[in-house]
């Protein structure tokens, strides 16, 4: 298959990309970094990206901004950096990508534990994750020509203890291999509409 990573050097991404491109060819974007650029807040960038990647059999996001730190100090402006970046440029991903996505192929998007079991700070997040889950059961339910679209929805992996870990009380660490295959799961099974957890 031909895939789209969006978001190939972030932290999750590097992984996916590693094991996908045993199998398959990676087209990798980003906003820094890859062979395309993109800035998925942008829906132009966004629209520039397909057009330079031309069709593809899936795509593949582990992108997306949000604001972190504590309620009492959240603005209205920092709301929108989640729903900019996580929410509406993975939607604008999936709503921009249908005609470059081959017929049959898939989206797999990103979201996290935040939607289902919030921690302090992380209301914006919690806000937007739950966002992106809704989005995709109702999504599949309406995509046409048997496109899917998923979303892997994991717990604090653990490359990312180092940072955030303080932040997540009693939460076990999820080794990479696993939500990797979150990934696999979604992209080379067959289901449609679902939030592949990866929690434990």
């Amino acid at each position: 298959m031909k895939i789209l990573l969006v978001g190939a050097s972030g932290t999750i991404g590097k992984t996916i990309d590693a094991e996908l491109s045993k199998r398959h060819e990676i087209i990798r974007a980003g906003r820094n970094s890859g062979d395309i650029r993109v800035d998925i807040s942008e829906a132009t960038s966004i629209e520039q990206m397909y057009q330079q990647a031309g069709k593809v059999d899936a795509v593949v996001c582990a992108a997306g901004n949000a604001y972190f730190g504590p309620f009492d100090q959240i603005r209205e402006e920092d709301w929108y950096i989640g729903i900019r970046s996580k929410m509406m440029g993975q939607i604008n991903l999936v709503m921009l990508g249908r005609d470059y996505v081959q017929d049959g192929g898939s989206f797999t998007l990103t979201t996290g534990i935040l939607a289902e079991d919030p921690i302090r700070q992380g209301a914006a997040l919690s806000m937007v994750n739950g966002a992106v889950n809704a989005f995709v059961r109702a999504a599949a339910i309406e995509l046409a020509k048997g496109q899917r679209i998923n979303v892997v929805s994991s717990g604090m992996v653990e490359d990312a203890v180092e940072k955030y870990g303080p932040y997540f009380p009693g939460h076990y660490p999820i080794p990479m291999w696993k939500v990797v295959s979150g990934y696999v799961r979604s992209v080379e099974g067959a289901g449609t509409g679902q939030v592949i957890r990866i929690y434990e």
